[in-house]
């Protein structure tokens, strides 16, 4: 235990570490000279760590100003954010509401511990559970881990004076979606990126499949349309971003930097005139309140003295320059895991890929799918949020920064690659309006809002919502449903194409030609 809670707590849940380990084990299967191995080991740490840096970077940047919205107007509201979620689930565990077995928080250790085994023995015979990716986002399975504990509990209370068939259940049901939900992901994802080997695993798989099949249904019918009427042009809410030919002056928005800096002043434009000086002055990067000589002093968002106007540009062109390192950071760790986990699809793991981060996919595809995605996001958590306090919920939800992005980010970079432009700002905003809602519902009723904080990305404010109703009303009988229905997705995936559907990840060439796909970067 001692071995493996070190190898927890230092490499598991440190992911830049985990992709470390997957590129070492890779070119040591490989044979590569070891002066290779230490290089390819080296660029993939390194390269993960530029992609955090970028991603905390926006999140530091606009995490205050959503807080202080809340602040602003006096909202009693819940956070909804992985680690307030992880937070909050914490704190119930210390208040004595979330135990098994009289033991609280410690156990999800073990629980995530079980899962990821259980994720690599699905994956090992793929012959037969037909799964193809293996969960490697330490950071977010703890945080799966945390919120799947409280939500199992909550709907099957007898659970909780049996604690090692509690565990075992809770890993086998929580590994089962790491590996079903990412092996969801590997057609799309071999698509967008040209075979790039990778998967993703990550909060929002079910969702972001769900958009992309959805997307996918409407590029087919904009084609057909298309073709009964040759000569008409496309209009650009059915082109692809990437495909789209701007008139004139509006060509500074083709260059990814620009557009993302542009849209995003006046995005924070608007919130921060909302929210307003004064408050800015009032509270520190934390969004919490200051009082007396500290308000406008140097640890307040914006000190007195400061302007206004270049506080607001600075924070855009901030989030333009974080999301340009982050792209950086995945160039850089990609290129590295891609080639590395062959030797362990070779050797261990046959016909297999690893599944990563979202923000993994933000350097394939249209760049620019990114900030409109964000954007349109966005819009609908804010109109969740305006519906909620109008209608009186119970509990009134703030987004926090990374469901707002990574969520409808992901989404629309997958809808638009099937769908266009129209699927890149339709379904980010159903999204942000799921969010807001379902994570609303859930941490309403699972009693998780009196602790500040949810999770509330894509798939833990829909799917598991659905398979929370569905273990509380049917109780064992529930959970048997969820973990069949689990089990089945993959076996329907092949049962689709059992021909091509392992070359898709052994040999994607092949594939291509096989089924007359052309990819994104092929003349």
């Amino acid at each position: 235990m001692v071995v493996w809670e070190f190898f927890v707590n230092n490499i598991l849940t440190k992911p830049q570490y985990m992709i470390g380990l997957i590129v070492l084990i890779g070119y040591l299967l490989l044979r590569r000279p070891w002066y290779d191995v230490i290089s390819g080991t080296i660029k993939a740490i390194v390269g993960y760590m530029i992609l955090s840096t970028g991603s905390s970077g926006m999140v530091n940047t606009l995490k205050p100003i959503l807080y202080g919205l809340g602040g602003r107007f006096g909202l009693n509201a819940i956070i909804i954010d992985p680690y307030n979620g992880q937070n909050a689930v914490q704190a119930a565990a210390d208040a004595g509401d979330a135990t098994i077995g009289g033991q609280a928080f410690g156990q999800v250790m073990i629980l995530m511990a079980i899962a990821f085994v259980m994720n690599l023995i699905l994956v090992r015979l793929n012959k037969i559970t037909k799964l193809r990716a293996v969960f490697t986002t330490g950071n977010v399975q703890i945080q799966q881990a945390s919120t799947a504990f409280w939500l199992m509990l909550f709907a099957l209370p007898a659970l909780r004076n049996q604690p090692t068939l509690t565990l075992i259940l809770m890993a086998v049901t929580l590994g089962l979606y790491w590996a079903v939900g990412s092996n969801l992901l590997v057609g799309y994802t071999q698509e967008l990126t040209d075979g790039a080997g990778i998967s993703l695993a990550h909060q929002q798989m079910f969702g972001v499949f769900l958009s992309t099949w959805l997307a996918g249904k409407m590029g087919k019918r904009d084609a057909k349309r298309r073709e009964k009427n040759p000569d008409k042009k496309p209009s650009i809410w059915d082109t692809k971003l990437e495909d789209l030919e701007l008139p004139g002056w509006m060509q500074i928005f083709n260059d990814n930097m620009v557009c993302t800096a542009l849209i995003m002043l006046i995005f924070f434009a608007i919130i921060l005139c909302v929210v307003g000086p004064e408050y800015l002055k009032s509270i520190d990067s934390n969004g919490v309140a200051l009082q007396g000589d500290a308000i406008g002093g140097p640890t307040a968002l914006l000190a007195n003295g400061s302007s206004f106007f270049f506080y607001i540009l600075t924070t855009a062109l901030s989030f333009a320059a974080n999301l340009a390192i982050l792209q950086l950071g995945v160039r850089t760790m990609v290129a590295e895991l891609t080639v590395s986990f062959k030797g362990i699809s070779d050797s261990l793991l046959p016909s297999a890929v690893p599944g990563v981060d979202c923000a993994v996919s933000f350097s394939f595809g249209s760049p620019n799918a990114v900030t409109i995605g964000f954007l349109f996001g966005a819009l609908g958590e804010m109109l969740a949020m305006i519906l909620l306090v109008v209608l009186g919920s119970p509990t009134i939800v703030i987004a926090g920064f990374i469901p707002m992005f990574f969520d409808n980010a992901t989404i629309a970079l997958y809808a638009n690659s099937k769908g266009g432009f129209k699927a890149a700002v339709i379904f980010p905003f159903i999204s942000g309006l799921l969010q807001i809602f379902g994570s609303a519902f859930i941490a309403t009723w699972t009693g998780l809002a009196k602790y500040g904080g949810y999770l509330g990305m894509w798939d833990w404010a829909v799917l598991w919502n659905i398979f929370t109703i569905v273990m509380k009303v049917l109780s064992f009988g529930g959970l048997a449903l969820v973990i069949i229905f689990l089990i089945l997705i993959p076996q329907l995936q092949y049962r689709a194409d059992p021909e091509h559907y392992f070359q898709e990840v052994d040999d994607y060439e092949a594939y291509k030609k096989a089924k007359g796909i052309k990819g994104p970067y092929d003349e």
